[in-house]
């Protein structure tokens, strides 16, 4: 039999209108029915939220009794037409998918509660001298600073020296003024992918990109905007050894993903051996 949304919706009204609800013996209070199974006030909690309108709550709500009673209705017609041989899969297969999400949210609390993520630079290096191979790099990295200025400032000569000196003072003095910079960058102690500064600088092309991968060049390239400055520190090219201090995430998270393999083992091999102890677990002969 079908019903229209407006019926369904006239029907809700009515039932909250007159309190005219089926009560189970923990006073829950049916919204629907299909056959034996019920939807419940409760159920509806999470059709709609606080902010919505009267009325875009009642079409919510309307909405979603519809597809519970729907899929209620294929639920009902799959128990009577499918054969018992596939009832019986899905019964096992739905069995074993709860009892592996119970399974691995236990196990994953156990081990957010248990796990160390601390890795020490020692153990960083190790691993890394260990794996050589795996650190190669696959595009080009280097270290660089720039400023994005206005070309007709007037002190840009006494700018322009103080940002390739980039002594303390003039590292002070820099950043103290930053706030005057179209846009800038002047920790040059990271590598970063040449792609990242191609990103952050417009004004470099394909024709002028190269410039990027020679160390100790200073760079100037304008635009419609002002004046680019960059300082090239240090190139690391492609297929070179990555630098420990670059990879040093990649290691870490490989690090504590082995821990919690071991962990898992551990904790699991613990748990059996305390069931067999107590009595919990027992294999018959």
């Amino acid at each position: 039999m079908k019903y229209s949304k407006a019926g369904i919706l006239i029907l809700f009204l009515l039932l909250v209108s007159c309190n005219y609800f089926y009560k189970k013996e923990n006073e829950q209070k049916a919204i629907a029915r299909v056959n034996d199974v019920f939807l419940y006030e409760d159920d509806l909690k999470h059709a709609y939220t606080e902010s919505m309108t009267s009325e875009d709550s009642l079409v919510r709500v309307s909405n979603y009794i519809t597809r519970w009673a729907t899929k209620q209705l294929l639920v009902s017609g799959a128990e009577r037409n499918l054969s018992e041989n596939k009832l019986q899969d899905f019964n096992r297969l739905a069995n074993q998918y709860k009892n592996d999400l119970y399974a691995t949210s236990y196990l994953e609390a156990l081990v957010r509660r248990n796990i160390d993520t601390v890795v020490s630079e020692a153990e960083a290096r190790s691993y890394y001298n260990d794996n050589p191979e795996i650190f190669t790099l696959k595009e080009d990295l280097i270290k660089f600073r720039y400023i994005h200025v206005d070309q007709n400032r007037l002190d840009l000569a006494g700018l322009k020296t103080k940002f390739q000196r980039f002594d303390s003072d003039d590292i002070r003095e820099l950043d103290s003024i930053a706030i005057q910079f179209r846009s800038f960058s002047l920790n040059d102690s990271i590598w970063i992918k040449v792609n990242q500064a191609i990103t952050k600088i417009p004004v470099i092309t394909t024709e002028n990109k190269n410039e990027l991968l020679k160390k100790s060049n200073f760079i100037q390239l304008k635009d419609s905007l002002g004046l680019y400055l960059m300082q090239i520190e240090d190139v690391l090219e492609r297929n070179s050894a990555a630098p420990l201090e670059y990879v040093k995430p990649t290691i870490d998270q490989i690090v504590i993903n082995k821990r919690k393999l071991d962990l898992i083992k551990e904790l699991e091999k613990d748990i059996t051996k305390d069931a067999i102890k107590n009595k919990q677990f027992e294999i018959y002969n």
